[in-house]
C-alpha cells in the first residue's frame, strides 16, 4: 500500500492526505510495507522541460509610427519649457489662491466698522480722482495720497509702522547715495590734480 502526501489540488482539499492502494502481485502473497511518496516523485507531477529561448523580432516601424515619433521629438522642447514654467508659476499661484482664501475668510467675519471705513477710504480715492484734472501724474498721486491720508486716520498704528519703516529705508538710501556721490567727486578731484 502506498500513501501519497502533499498537495494535489490547491484549496482546502490540498491539505488532506489520502492513501493509494496498489494491486498486489498475484504470485506473491506477501504484504508490502506502507511508504510515503512525495508529489515530486510521481511522474504525473513533474515539471515540464524549460522552454527554448525565444527571440522576439520587432517589426519595422510603419509610416504612422515614424510621424508620431517625429512629432514627439519636435514637441519635446516645448513640453519641457511648459513644465519648467509651470514649476516656476505654481508657487506664486498657490500664494495668490491662499491670499484669496484668507481674504474671503476675513470678509466673512470682519471686525466692527470695517465696511464703513473701507467705503470712506475708497470714496476718498474717487474724490482724489475727480480733483486730479490735467496731468497723468496728478491722476496717480491725488487718489493715492487721499486714500493714504484717510487710511492713516482710521488705522494710525499701522500707518505709523509703515511711515517708520519707509522713513528708515529712505534715510538709508539717502546715506548710500550721498556716499556714492562723495566717492565720485573725490575721484574726479584726484584726476584733476594729477
Amino acid at each position: 500500500m502506498l500513501k501519497v502526501t502533499g498537495r494535489v489540488m490547491p484549496g482546502a482539499s490540498g491539505f488532506l492526505s489520502f492513501t493509494v492502494f496498489a494491486a498486489e502481485d498475484a504470485g506473491n502473497g506477501e504484504k508490502e510495507e506502507t511508504s510515503s511518496v512525495n508529489l515530486e516523485e510521481l511522474s504525473l507531477y513533474t515539471a515540464p522541460p524549460p522552454p527554448q529561448t525565444l527571440r522576439h523580432a520587432e517589426s519595422e516601424a510603419g509610416q504612422l509610427e515614424e510621424k508620431v515619433a517625429t512629432v514627439r521629438k519636435l514637441a519635446e522642447p516645448y513640453a519641457t519649457w511648459c513644465r519648467g514654467t509651470y514649476a516656476k508659476i505654481q508657487p506664486k499661484v498657490q500664494k495668490v489662491v491662499q491670499f484669496g482664501n484668507d481674504t474671503y475668510a476675513y470678509l466673512q467675519n470682519p471686525p466692527k466698522d470695517f465696511y464703513p471705513r473701507a467705503g470712506i477710504i475708497g470714496l476718498s480715492g474717487v474724490i482724489g480722482l475727480f480733483l486730479a484734472r490735467g496731468s497723468k501724474i496728478k491722476k496717480v498721486l491725488y487718489p493715492a495720497g487721499f486714500m493714504t491720508l484717510s487710511a492713516s486716520l482710521y488705522y494710525p498704528e499701522q500707518a505709523a509702522a509703515i511711515a517708520k519703516s519707509t522713513g528708515d529705508s529712505v534715510y538709508d538710501t539717502a546715506v548710500q547715495s550721498y556716499a556714492a556721490v562723495e566717492k565720485i567727486l573725490k575721484s574726479q578731484s584726484k584726476d584733476k590734480n594729477k
